[in-house]
């Protein structure tokens, strides 16, 4: 059947037959996805007259209570999300990444605002400050809800947890949203927001199943767009009029060559050798390599790459490829048929040119499959390649979206720095390392290209969330090629989605302004 699309508080099915979505693991036709003949414009105005006026209605502790109210209607029923994230190739453990994952940034989220916001509609930022002699003229900040929505354009990888970190801070800011899900897993973000749209005030959530034709032609200053996906996409969003010209907020998670450094001295029998190959195998392996996040550029020192590379091949033949819940499967597939096309042409790139690269372990076009047809579904082998000429532009510049990782040298730590600034910018990178000089210059010569940056030692490995794990606390996003964007980070993204405005007048007034009380009304 046809994927319905929710919008203006009914669920409501597109027209023509529709972009057909296959099971990854079987073929069979999941659904089809159009928006065809849907009134988009009349949902954004939906959202902006419906939608801001019961989120404006709640201050900053009553939206984290409808957030988390949502929150635990996911958890409740999560299972419905991980039976359908099957259909897309994702075993129990890649499931619970987006949807526990989403579902425990949404209750961070609701316990931030809960505690660091006000019982109020707007944020001062300051204490008045003079601005004359005589103290009878001042001015200070407040951060106050746009008269607009929030457009969430979402990558395929994250159905639930891509949605949620968008939705979180828009629905504490004030902001109705309109999501736009991948249309390979738009069927799971619907079946989320079938779950969550009774908890949440009327028209704080929309969500279109298929193409957004004409929707950008309607946002404008007041309004936000959050983008997550390639580069090349973001950048034509980046140029539309509603940003160039209209200046609506963009935010910008594009992909990038992520990179992981092995420290030289994390040799064969110390803990981060081990810890190195570990994280590297998981990153590799985890929803099928289809993160954002996941490391595809791995620099280890020249004299261990031999030994490097053998530990890493002798855990990737421990992986099991097949049917998420088949016995003794450990990955899953990719997305679908076209998305494994696309890592194979990708590695062939990788590995076409002369000298460029070599595959060391694993074999692009065949693989053993567990509970499942290895050519009807969209499987493919972790491929761990090799690439000794650190000069050649293809591991530097081309992204092979899944189960792929490059192992790279390196003899110093200037050419470290210079191998590592040649990704154009990235989302996430780690240090593995227990020297402590040796972090501090990789760290500080890294930290400009990165969004993150993770140090794994002996030290911190019983706790740490891993290379590829964004935590809601701090910020998610990256430089260059990765966007040039932040999501997440705490408040800071509730105060993305505000206005900052600096409110100047004599000292009792400005108090007037920002302590009314809010039974009153006067404040919205």
């Amino acid at each position: 059947m046809t994927l319905p699309s929710y919008l203006e508080g009914s669920w409501r099915t597109g027209a023509g037959e529709g972009t057909p979505v296959a099971d990854a693991v079987t073929g069979e036709i999941v659904t089809r996805v159009t928006s065809e003949g849907l009134d988009l414009a009349a949902a954004v105005a939906y959202a902006r007259r419906t939608g801001l006026a019961a989120l404006g209605e709640l201050t900053f502790p009553q939206r984290a209570a409808a957030l988390k109210a949502a929150a635990l209607a996911l958890q409740e029923r999560k299972q419905e999300l991980y039976d359908l994230s099957a259909r897309a190739g994702a075993t129990r453990r890649d499931a619970a990444v987006d949807v526990d994952g989403g579902i425990g940034t949404a209750l961070v989220y609701a316990s931030l605002a809960r505690k660091g916001l006000p019982d109020h509609t707007l944020i001062v930022e300051d204490d008045p400050i003079p601005l004359g002699k005589g103290g009878t003229f001042a001015g200070r900040h407040v951060l106050t809800t746009p008269r607009g929505i929030s457009l969430q354009i979402n990558a395929f990888n994250f159905p639930v947890w891509g949605m949620l970190e968008k939705l979180a801070p828009a629905l504490l800011a004030g902001l109705p949203t309109i999501v736009k899900p991948a249309t390979p897993t738009a069927y799971i973000a619907a079946q989320a927001v079938r779950i969550i749209a009774d908890t949440l005030p009327p028209g704080a959530i929309q969500l279109v199943a298929g193409g957004i034709p004409g929707l950008l032609d309607l946002l404008g200053g007041q309004d936000h767009i959050g983008f997550t996906g390639s580069a090349a996409t973001a950048a034509r969003l980046r140029a539309d009029r509603a940003v160039t010209r209209r200046s609506a907020r963009f935010n910008a998670e594009a992909d990038s060559l992520n990179c992981s450094v092995l420290g030289p001295d994390a040799v064969p029998g110390q803990p981060e050798f081990d810890l190195f190959a570990d994280a590297l195998v998981t990153e590799m392996t985890v929803k099928a390599g289809q993160k954002c996040t996941a490391i595809r550029r791995a620099f280890v020192p020249v004299q261990l790459m031999d030994a490097v590379s053998e530990a890493v091949e002798a855990r990737l033949a421990r992986v099991v490829v097949g049917a998420p819940g088949a016995e003794g499967v450990t990955m899953g597939a990719l997305v679908g048929l076209a998305q494994r096309d696309d890592v194979r042409a990708a590695v062939a790139r990788l590995t076409g040119a002369r000298e460029a690269g070599s595959i060391v372990y694993g074999d692009p076009h065949k693989v053993e499959v567990v509970g499942a047809d290895a050519e009807r579904g969209a499987f493919l082998s972790p491929l761990l390649l090799r690439a000794d000429d650190v000069d050649r532009p293809e591991p530097h510049e081309v992204e092979a979206f899944g189960p792929v990782s490059t192992l790279m040298p390196y003899s110093g730590i200037p050419e470290l720095h210079e191998l590592i600034a040649r990704g154009e910018g990235s989302l996430a990178g780690s240090v593995v390392s227990h020297d402590t000089d040796f972090v501090r210059q990789v760290v500080l010569g890294a930290a400009a290209h990165h969004g993150r940056l993770l140090v794994l030692d002996r030290d911190s490995a019983g706790e740490s969330t891993g290379h590829g794990t964004p935590m809601p606390q701090l910020v998610h996003g990256g430089p260059g090629r990765a966007g040039g964007g932040e999501e997440e980070g705490g408040l800071r993204a509730v105060h993305a989605h505000l206005q900052r405005t600096a409110i100047q007048g004599g000292p009792e007034i400005l108090d007037a302004i920002v302590n009314r009380d809010m039974q009153t009304g006067e404040q919205r």
